[in-house]
């Protein structure tokens, strides 16, 4: 009760409703909340705190920034889940923050847009500083063994690196991306390669224009980092995933060289192995297996992989019929 009382407690002032709204959409740091409530960052920052203190938001710092989110798990889970149910998005009043969170939406896309135009021609190059390709590939092609795949889709292109090493292991690959650069870019290597099984569209990553169950093996690589909410992006990779079906992350583990925001608009300095998987778990993926990749050198980067699995229809209806037998 005492609990409950104090996330009630806590979430019973305007402002701290309008910071869960904003929540609900994603994770926000303090200087985005500061610039979209219009309130002074001591004010918002204390806002926070009892938020967080009554297990209703999540704060994650990493390096010198800290993101925000609606708590996930602990003893007031399910009065944020509550709560998100009857917060009033369509407020009038609260349109104002609707407006001034899209705008912050938008010049981080842009900001992520103008760094892929202006190094498209050197993406390759750009990553081969952080860790060996080679490397990585030959990891990624070991962890899914001599499988062959009828649709393999590759989430943030890129280059189209991906869609070459699998297109040999795969009858049809398809890559999406959002910069018309770098999917300019992609089709050349492809062609260049005689990938003819191969295939690039512009999307959002976020919002896949594919029907369910289309492919039987996602990847999705160094493209998380990117994204202010991967969770989304593992959750539309789960949907257009057949049963049974892989997914393969490769992503950096947690670190704390801050450069790489400001240089290379990276939104997240990596992910833990826990974060990872209560993504996937709450995607209806199982992580199967993980591995590192450490650098070369103390100030390196270790490279971290994730092949996850969607169950089966069968394996929902053993677990199912497994829980009513426990009954």
């Amino acid at each position: 009760m005492d609990i409950l009382l104090t996330g009630l407690r806590a979430a019973a002032e305007p402002t701290r409703l309008r910071i869960l709204a904003l929540l609900s959409h994603g994770e926000l740091t303090v200087s985005e909340l500061t610039r979209i409530l219009g309130q002074s960052q001591p004010r918002v920052s204390r806002h926070l705190k009892l938020l967080c203190d009554a297990g209703l938001a999540t704060r994650i710092p990493e390096g010198t920034w800290a993101f925000y989110r609606l708590a996930e798990d602990g003893p007031n889970q399910h009065l944020v889940e509550a709560l998100a149910g009857l917060l009033p998005h369509q407020d009038e009043g609260m349109s104002p923050d609707r407006t001034r969170l899209a705008e912050v939406k938008q010049e981080r896309a842009r900001q992520a847009a103008d760094y892929f135009r202006k190094n498209a021609d050197k993406w390759d190059n750009i990553r081969s500083l952080h860790v060996s390709e080679q490397a990585v590939e030959a990891m990624m092609c070991d962890m899914l063994g001599h499988r062959h795949f009828a649709h393999v889709l590759d989430l943030g292109t890129g280059t189209g690196q991906v869609l070459r090493l699998m297109a040999d292991r795969a009858d049809k690959a398809t890559g999406i991306d959002f910069s018309r650069e770098m999917l300019a870019l992609a089709r050349t290597n492809l062609e260049a390669a005689d990938c003819h099984n191969a295939q690039v569209r512009l999307a959002e990553i976020q919002s896949l224009p594919l029907p369910d169950n289309c492919a039987d093996l996602v990847t999705i690589h160094q493209v998380l980092h990117y994204l202010d909410d991967p969770a989304i992006a593992l959750r539309e990779a789960a949907r257009v995933l057949q049963p049974d079906g892989r997914i393969l992350l490769v992503d950096f583990a947690p670190h704390d060289i801050e450069k790489l925001r400001e240089e290379h608009a990276h939104r997240r300095l990596g992910f833990s192995e826990a974060e990872v998987g209560r993504w996937c778990g709450n995607a209806g993926l199982t992580v199967t297996e993980v591995r590192h990749l450490p650098p070369a050198s103390a100030e390196g980067l270790t490279v971290s992989l994730w092949l996850a699995m969607r169950g089966s229809n069968k394996t929902q209806r053993d677990c199912d019929e497994l829980q009513e037998a426990s009954a």
